[in-house]
């Protein structure tokens, strides 16, 4: 009996160590500081013809500008941007959205963002910056088929 659980023990040993040694690596979600929020006008040529989805109301585009503060000290890749924004009347300009896009890369260290982000042009200004956050990952985190999508 001894040498039986002494077997099952020493086999659950073997099967707990090869699992960390023959594991996946892990691509957790970091969390980026954002500073210096603020946003200005697109350049005509991104600007040109937008309008709102669902709709045909025009559409004022906006860059919003920031730095992102990568202190993991490695590569952070499509690191979502959160934040809330507000008309000049304090009401939401973005209703029920709160993630307004991606930084494809966030090297280590400092570096500046730009998301383009349309709104409805009835919207007034200025708009109020609030909340902003991001988060991303050391490495890309999509299915290995989405290559052959996008290169169609």
């Amino acid at each position: 009996m001894k040498f039986k659980a002494c077997a099952i023990a020493l086999l659950s040993l073997i099967l707990w160590v090869s699992s960390w040694v023959f594991s996946p690596p892990s691509y957790a979600l970091t969390s980026i500081k954002l500073k210096d929020i603020g946003y200005q006008d697109c350049p005509p040529e991104l600007a040109q013809g937008a309008v709102m989805s669902m709709n045909t109301d025009a559409a004022n585009c906006y860059l919003i500008t920031g730095t992102a503060i990568n202190e993991t000290g490695k590569y952070i890749v499509d690191a979502d941007v959160f934040g809330r924004i507000y008309d000049a009347n304090g009401n939401p300009a973005m209703q029920n959205r709160t993630r307004l896009g991606t930084i494809p890369e966030v090297p280590p260290g400092e570096s500046t963002f730009e998301i383009p982000i349309f709104m409805s042009a009835t919207q007034p200004t200025p708009l109020q910056l609030k909340q902003f956050k991001a988060s991303g990952f050391t490495a890309r985190v999509r299915p290995f088929y989405y290559d052959d999508f996008e290169n169609n």
